[in-house]
């Protein structure tokens, strides 16, 4: 005779569930605390944080799951909890563990030939969560595992409260696929976060709890049927949501191109890096990167960078390290990529000028054809609008960005010390300063817009160099110590002339990206075919450095400076600045004083400049040939020594004009006397510099030149060699050649 159901295992099951209704709890299974799960929880991502714990990036470092942050349950959607109590447990509140009602039900049904309900509480499939041997297992459901898993929810209801047992399950239970957690569920699945799941969502969620593998039209079968039995969401909705979202979600989170960079330093060991960004202000830098890129495509112009600097602290409060447009080249952090400067390196330069007493703001260059022989050819530099402006003041040959009076400045000051002063400003050269020769001061160096925007952040400070940081790992407020790369004074003056709006019209107009309604002093650079253009500058506050070109490295086209970089540099700093319309000058520090100049000769109009103490001038008088210069020998002139002329018929004629004033001759260090008289000169092999010094020491007019060759004594002893150690036939010629 057959046995009933009743008579078999489940007859069994009922008797021992109205059995365990008297038994206290003494289960094996010991839960843990619930505090201790939340805090041990650890997302399958590692995370780049801001200044305020923000996430601004991603990075997943477990490939085995798909886990994000643990999520409080008063950021889970009410529409979601109520879906998931009315399909899983619609007496959670009620119970203690163990809804035996549903059991019974559960067994009745089964002992009678019904399809079976599940039975399985909320704090049953929860401490199945904290402990897999109470889970399901390869067999199938077993009397012994079923009483297990009743006893160890009875245990974490004497020790959970209810809204942490459904914190725990929301974020312990597995939903689709890889996906663990809601927040992970959700972000994708839906694209958003949990608290923002409509009643259609939660209901295709709680659909796949009982079989996460669903295709994506049974989920939708299962939710509309849910739907039907106690929510008002339409059928047609749910498969649509089905069709679109089930089988097309992404399995990682986004990485945004501007921080990919910095994403290299995430690992699995150290999960989380603070740095001291501001994801507000990253959002602004980076859109208004993005919308000025794409503007500017059809020019070739894919590529850019922001970096903002807070000038009290070196914090970088925004990085964007990549505008994302070209796709091969998302991985390239060019932050810290390495590109010709362009002329944003005139402002150190004509900060030594100052520095050394060799011209003031108000002092005459002329912008006029240049020649310059080199070992590699000769050297011509050009302005940036191929026409020449003639003679001009050092303001304005700065603030208009003029490129021949920058290398007859950078004669002035010579070209080691200003690569010093550009290594002791953070700048990376990478080669000795005789490689990049005049060069160097039309931006011929490789640099990164970091070292850069840190090196104006030193002109804002009053010439105060100390490093920036971008992580946090140093403690805020104790910043390295500054060291004096430039005094105040000179950091000051060169900060007026990069703020004139008049002294850069020359160039650039009136009306320009530069031009801001609250005090700023900015710079732009644009290398050599237009392959990178930058633009920085700084308020009292911050430094903004942009650089925007071609990520192939190829010329663009039409894209300058001023068309390129600038829009983005005032973008973000009339973001920072609130669009204040009021002048933040800063006040002059002690050691520069202002000085009333009338020039003739000139067409500049009687205006206030500012001097070092002791170099002011109230009378500025240009004539032809009135500024004080070398003509011979050239700068980088390379002259050859004759064996066959004897050493008292080799004269070189030094050859300079004072422009009127009383002037000395030195050459390498040695006085050779007044430069009133016509001078001749011995030649010596070997690298030598020649200037012209005024009364109180100061460099008005250098330049460098190398004489090559061999000298006739030494020519003597060779030919003597030759006679007598050489065969006959392999003379002078052959020794020399």
């Amino acid at each position: 005779m057959k046995r009933s159901r009743f008579a078999g295992g489940w007859g069994l099951w009922l008797c021992l569930c109205l059995w365990g209704l008297t038994l206290p709890v003494r289960a094996a299974f010991q839960p843990p605390a619930f505090v201790a799960v939340r805090d041990g929880w650890q997302s399958s991502y590692a995370r780049l944080l801001d200044r305020r714990g923000d996430v601004l990036l991603y990075r997943r470092t477990d490939p085995a799951a798909h886990r994000l942050d643990w999520t409080p349950l008063d950021r889970v959607s009410p529409a979601l909890i109520d879906a998931l109590l009315f399909v899983e447990d619609r007496d959670f509140y009620r119970h203690h563990g163990v809804d035996w009602g549903a059991v019974s039900r559960s067994a009745w049904h089964y002992a009678t030939g019904r399809p079976a309900r599940g039975a399985s509480t909320l704090s049953m499939q929860t401490a199945a969560l904290l402990d897999p041997a109470l889970g399901w297992q390869r067999g199938g459901r077993t009397l012994s595992r079923k009483w297990r898993q009743l006893r160890a929810a009875r245990a974490l209801e004497q020790q959970w409260r209810k809204p942490d047992i459904l914190e725990a399950y929301l974020n312990l239970t597995t939903w689709r696929g890889d996906l663990q957690g809601i927040d992970a569920a959700s972000r994708a699945l839906f694209g958003k976060l949990p608290a923002g799941l409509n009643r259609a969502e939660s209901l295709l969620l709680v659909s796949l709890l009982a079989s996460p593998a669903l295709p994506p039209a049974r989920a939708a079968d299962r939710a509309c049927r849910l739907a039907a039995a106690g929510f008002d969401t339409d059928c047609a909705t749910l498969h649509a949501l089905a069709d679109s979202r089930l089988q097309n979600r992404r399995p990682d989170l986004p990485e945004p191109p501007a921080l990919l960079g910095l994403s290299v330093s995430l690992t699995g060991v150290e999960r989380d890096r603070v740095t001291t960004l501001d994801a507000g202000l990253q959002r602004v830098a980076t859109e208004a990167l993005q919308a000025q890129l794409a503007g500017l495509q059809a020019q070739r112009a894919n590529g850019g960078a922001v970096l903002v600097l807070d000038n009290r602290s070196g914090d970088a409060l925004a990085y964007v390290g990549n505008s994302g447009l070209d796709p091969d080249s998302v991985w390239v952090d060019t932050v810290r990529a390495r590109r010709q400067a362009g002329s944003t390196l005139k402002p150190f330069l004509y900060g030594l000028a100052l520095e050394q007493d060799r011209l003031t703001a108000a002092s005459i260059l002329e912008d006029s054809p240049l020649n310059l022989p080199t070992e590699r050819g000769l050297y011509v530099p050009q302005n940036y609008e191929a026409d020449f402006k003639g003679p001009v003041t050092a303001r304005t040959a700065l603030a208009s960005s003029l490129n021949t009076p920058a290398v007859r400045v950078l004669g002035m000051t010579g070209v080691e010390d200003f690569a010093a002063l550009l290594r002791g400003l953070g700048f990376t050269l990478t080669e000795e300063a005789e490689f990049y020769g005049n060069a160097l001061a039309l931006g011929g160096a490789d640099i990164s817009l970091w070292e850069l925007a840190n090196a104006y952040r030193a002109l804002a400070n009053g010439g105060d160099f100390q490093p920036a940081r971008i992580w946090r790992e140093t403690p805020a407020g104790e910043p390295a110590a500054p060291e004096q790369r430039l005094s105040p004074g000179t950091a000051f003056i060169v900060a007026h002339i990069l703020s004139d709006r008049n002294a850069r019209s020359l160039t650039f107009g009136y009306e320009n990206p530069l031009a801001t309604p609250f005090w700023s002093a900015v710079k732009t650079g644009t290398s050599k075919d237009m392959r990178d253009n930058w633009c920085v500058g700084f308020s009292r506050r911050y430094t903004v450095a942009v650089w925007v070109g071609n990520m192939q490295g190829l010329p663009m086209r039409e894209v300058s400076g001023i068309s390129g970089a600038a829009p983005v540099w005032q973008a973000v700093m009339s973001y920072l600045e609130g669009g204040r319309g009021q002048s933040d000058a800063p006040e002059p520090p002690p050691g520069v004083v202002a000085q009333t100049v009338h020039f003739e000769g000139l067409a500049e109009p009687v205006r206030q400049e500012w001097f070092r103490a002791g170099s002011e001038q109230p009378l500025i008088r240009y004539e032809p040939d009135a500024v004080p210069g070398i003509r011979y020998p050239v700068e980088g002139a390379i002259l050859a020594l004759d064996p066959d002329i004897p050493p008292e018929r080799q004269r070189v004629g030094l050859r300079w004009h004072t422009g009127g004033e009383s002037l000395q001759v030195w050459l390498n260090d040695q006085r050779l006397g007044d430069a009133a008289v016509v001078r001749t000169w011995e030649p010596r092999r070997g690298r030598h510099r020649l200037e012209l010094r005024d009364r109180a020491g100061r460099t008005v007019a250098a330049v460098r030149f190398e004489v090559r060759g061999v000298s006739p004594a030494a020519a003597r002893a060779c030919r003597a060699h030759c006679r007598t150690e050489r065969p006959e036939g392999r003379g002078l010629s052959a020794t020399l050649r």
